[in-house]
């Protein structure tokens, strides 16, 4: 197991001054849950006890500062109860409030950033980075992104690059579902390749390289949203958040969401079969009852995956293959979403996440994914060339 210092760790120890945020510069502080040191200690108290910078107020992306909201629940303008700092909300209840207002960052010096990402396209946060870096640009101000280990390393790609017209909160750039980058390297390549153009800083980390997951870095996994609890969960993620989707739970109101998936009118045992165990995944049968959400307090039939080998597993094809398989059981009860989707009416919220147009119809023509995946392997080739001048970490 290796010792790896995150960023806000090098940042407490020595690189305020490299970041060029002198003393007595006021802040605002993008956080939430795990935005911890390794012994559990909160960026808000580490930064008041070391004294050196002014927090005026916190900002709160989706799920809260608090992580205790579910997912597309409002986040309301609060004051923290623990730290009496003033809670700026990035996720209201409209499109628009996404963004950070320019007047919100009044006062300030300067914005920190310190969310735990998971390694996929779709999951919120860094989208609500892009947006923090361009009201900071606008009010003059520089983003501090104390960087953070990729819980899934850094080497493995996969799925189809964002087409622009799929752009949305859950993918505003042309990167793939996994894409295999630390929030810090994203930040680089939003402000340089995708043209923020925002006075960045990167607080990069200490003895992280690409092939390391979570638990080999010496540093706790808190689970930075309600339903992502271990990194098993966040493993699975750049698939199983396809199931959104659709019509079948994710297993979102059971202690085990994205690693089960189902619906009442699943036969389990009959799925668990049209999926054998391939890419380093094997799936059994099983039955859940959800709490909330997707068919709460309905019995549903289902099935839970195992991740035997975690570095040649291939969330995105597998998942691909258990929608597919899924429609193909049972056509008349499998749907596509047809509910808005992250603020978003107009289209499929399948289509949002796949990001590409025809995927969804190669999937009811029952194409396998590893002939979709034919259709993106040179952009997904080029990716991987594009994103090097932003990589910070070795192999």
């Amino acid at each position: 197991m290796g010792t790896v210092l995150s960023g806000l760790e090098v940042f407490l120890d020595e690189a305020p001054d490299q970041a060029g945020l002198p003393a007595g510069v006021r802040v605002g502080l993008v956080v939430h849950p795990a935005s911890v040191d390794r012994s559990l200690r909160h960026a808000v108290d580490l930064i008041r006890e070391q004294g050196r910078l002014e927090i005026l107020r916190l900002f709160a992306p989706e799920h809260g500062t608090g992580g205790e909201a579910q997912d597309m629940e409002t986040v309301g303008q609060t004051v923290d109860s623990r730290s009496g700092l003033p809670v700026v909300s990035l996720y209201g209840e409209s499109l628009e409030s996404l963004r950070p207002d320019i007047a919100c960052f009044e006062g300030l010096d300067a914005i920190i950033y310190d969310l735990q990402d998971v390694g996929s396209r779709y999951y919120t946060y860094v989208t609500t980075l892009s947006f923090v870096m361009e009201t900071a640009r606008e009010a003059g101000l520089p983003v501090v992104v104390l960087d953070r280990p990729n819980p899934i390393g850094g080497l493995v790609l996969e799925g189809p690059l964002l087409h622009p017209s799929m752009t949305s909160f859950v993918g505003r750039y042309p990167i793939p579902p996994r894409h295999g980058m630390t929030t810090g390297e994203l930040a680089l390549m939003y402000n340089d390749a995708f043209g923020i153009g925002c006075d960045l800083r990167v607080v990069p980390m200490q003895g992280w390289h690409r092939p390391m997951f979570m638990d080999r870095t010496g540093l706790p996994f808190i689970c930075p949203s309600p339903n992502m609890p271990t990194l098993e969960t966040a493993v699975v993620y750049p698939g199983a958040c396809l199931l959104e989707g659709t019509n079948l739970s994710e297993g979102r109101g059971t202690t085990l969401p994205f690693q089960q998936a189902g619906a009442p009118w699943i036969d389990g045992r009959a799925w668990a079969e049209r999926l054998p165990r391939h890419g380093g995944g094997a799936c059994r049968p099983v039955s859940f009852r959800p709490m909330f959400q997707k068919h709460a307090g309905r019995c549903c039939g289902g099935v839970f995956i195992h991740v035997e080998d975690r570095g040649g597993f291939r969330s995105f094809g597998w998942y691909l293959d258990a929608i597919r398989t899924a429609r193909e059981l049972d056509p008349g009860h499998f749907d596509w979403r047809r509910e808005s989707y992250e603020f978003e009416s107009d289209r499929l919220a399948i289509d949002l996440l796949l990001g590409r147009p025809g995927l969804r119809e190669g999937l009811e023509q029952g194409v396998p994914a590893v002939e979709l995946e034919d259709s993106w392997r040179e952009d997904l080739d080029r990716f991987r060339s594009d994103r090097r001048p932003y990589l910070l970490y070795p192999e």
